[in-house]
């Protein structure tokens, strides 16, 4: 709980996936990747109850092996390559009772490892200091997006960059966020009402480092994410942790 309010995580985690067969279950540095979001949950201070929503037998039995409720298993309407992440926590909220509803449910993406039980600390402590409606995690750009543009069928570059950006060097370039996918924390109300995630006056910005930003989408996005853990843990190796 956070000043005096229940608060549950979501995991949704479906079986289907086409660009990286399997990979909420793949083992990443000793452990299947999902098992790194069900943990941090987990360690979290606040949260009351980690749940996985998944259509698929397999990340059913390693959810509650590391720990994790699996009330039910997600039916097929919600369990297709178009089902929204909306749709799957809106569906869930609604077979809760009174009881059991939270006030607070945390959003956390399982393709999102290297964020941590800290990170998620920081966005609930920000939704309450905030008086918030939500919170979620963005993280700077890699690249300026004032650098980006759309191509003309010719190809041409006339307009790429606008007179403003011209003759600018990148480091002159204001920041500029992008939504990372790790954290989002919604009041139940507040989600349930908006039918689902919003950016509104009342959500505000987390901002988290771009080393715990990695969204595994590719195979590439997991080798990096490996390679990051591997130099974790030979840093706290050398420093004796």
């Amino acid at each position: 709980m956070i000043n005096g309010k229940k608060v549950c995580a979501i995991i949704p985690s479906r079986g289907g996936s086409k660009r990286l067969p399997g990979k909420n279950v793949l083992p990443l540095h000793g452990k299947p990747l999902i098992a790194w979001t069900i943990e941090a949950g987990l360690n979290s201070q606040y949260i009351d109850r980690v749940v996985v929503s998944t259509d698929c037998e397999d990340i059913a039995k390693v959810a509650i092996d590391f720990g994790a409720d699996v009330p039910f298993m997600r039916p097929s309407e919600i369990a297709t390559d178009t089902a929204s992440t909306d749709s799957v926590i809106l569906h869930f909220l609604s077979t809760l009772s009174v009881a059991n509803y939270p006030d607070i449910v945390v959003i956390l993406q399982p393709t999102s490892p290297l964020r941590t039980e800290q990170d998620i600390d920081q966005a609930l402590s920000l939704l309450i200091q905030k008086e918030a409606e939500g919170i979620v995690s963005v993280c700077e750009c890699e690249h300026s997006p004032f650098w980006s543009n759309i191509l003309p069928a010719d190809l041409n570059m006339g307009t790429f960059i606008k007179n403003d950006i011209k003759g600018k060097r990148s480091q002159d370039l204001p920041p500029c966020y992008r939504l990372n996918g790790a954290v989002y924390v919604f009041t139940s109300n507040s989600f349930v009402n908006m039918q689902g995630i919003s950016y509104t006056d009342s959500v505000f910005s987390f901002i988290m480092p771009g080393s715990r930003s990695i969204d595994i989408d590719h195979e590439l996005d997991f080798r990096l994410a490996e390679v990051i853990l591997d130099n974790n843990e030979n840093r706290n190796l050398s420093k004796g942790i």
